[in-house]
């Protein structure tokens, strides 16, 4: 079983701090739980106060010397941290241990050097101010997620899920990992490079809301989709479909495309060992070079390396 540590450093944010164990606890592979979710904070106690509710935390951060993952929540508190809690980030970051934070929980992973020279993000609102304070830090301001391989950051509130998600695509493929946001009431794990901040969609009487087009061309990703049969469909032109698709999903039409292709890659990879000609016919991007292509550029490993990393593979159907 795959150990979580969540440090919660007070004023906790209450939401932030239950994102990894509503995620996390919701994995089941072969039947088994695969994550033990464990929270802890310096001085064990009450960590945040709202009305009438109060959080407490009764684990030490001595917990976090026997977990595979730290995650860093959210906090009212984006300086002078405790000591303890710096050099626990220092030591799990040294150690191999893989770190992450939720919204302004980057401020302590900043602090503590951890993420200097690395992309980062943050709670837009305070990106201004992390770019300040943290000038050796790559700071991504617009991204929902950044990873960094073993050191991660997401920006506030539900980009959190997004990040606690992609941990999960990443330790058990994208297959488990959707089931989990299913479970959770979530969206599918949406690509860390998507913006954090979408603009209101535009008013009712510019047109409808694009959501069945999308669920139209996810019935048919294997084709050759283009704009114009997309903005056909949605019965809208090809300026106001990338208009709405930029102002509902963050992307261009596009983009959403690719990302939804590499995602089905991903699932085929994962669950049959069909020839690669025939994951990327299936799966929309074409040959099996430009299924590599893709792979490389957007996953970071080779479709055959994704592949060998799961151990989900059955038989390709006859």
């Amino acid at each position: 079983m795959h150990r979580v540590g969540v440090i919660a450093i007070p004023p906790v944010t209450a939401f932030d701090l239950v994102i990894p164990e509503a995620v996390f606890s919701t994995v089941v592979v072969d039947g088994s739980p695969a994550y033990d979710v464990l929270v802890c904070t310096a001085e064990p106690g009450i960590v945040a106060s709202t009305g009438s509710m109060r959080v407490v935390v009764d684990h030490g951060l001595d917990v976090l010397s026997d977990v595979e993952t730290v995650v860093v929540t959210g906090s009212g508190r984006r300086a002078d941290f405790d000591p303890r809690i710096l050099d626990v980030l220092v030591d799990a970051a040294r150690n191999g241990q893989r770190v992450a934070s939720i919204c302004t929980g980057a401020f302590a992973l900043a602090a503590s050097g951890v993420l200097d020279g690395r992309p980062a993000t943050t709670y837009w609102p305070y990106s201004d101010e992390f770019a300040r304070r943290f000038p050796k830090v790559d700071v991504r301001p617009g991204v929902l997620y950044t990873d960094d391989g073993n050191v991660l950051t997401s920006a506030g509130v539900a980009a959190g899920l997004d990040l606690c998600l992609h941990l999960v695509r990443l330790d058990h493929g994208a297959a488990v990992a959707n089931r989990a946001a299913r479970l959770a009431l979530v969206a599918p794990v949406r690509h860390g490079g998507q913006q954090q901040f979408i603009d209101s969609p535009l008013p009712p009487e510019r047109g409808t809301s694009l959501a069945e087009t999308r669920s139209w061309a996810l019935e048919r990703l294997a084709d050759d989709l283009t704009l114009a049969q997309l903005a056909a469909h949605a019965h809208v032109s090809i300026r106001h479909l990338t208009r709405r698709f930029q102002a509902e999903t963050g992307l261009s039409p596009l983009q959403w495309l690719v990302h939804q292709r590499i995602d089905r890659a991903r699932i085929l990879l994962e669950s049959t060992m069909l020839p690669m000609e025939q994951v990327a016919r299936l799966s929309g991007l074409g040959s099996s070079e430009s299924l590599r292509q893709h792979f490389v550029k957007r996953v970071g490993i080779t479709p055959s390396g994704y592949r060998a990393s799961f151990a989900h593979a059955t038989t390709a159907p006859a």
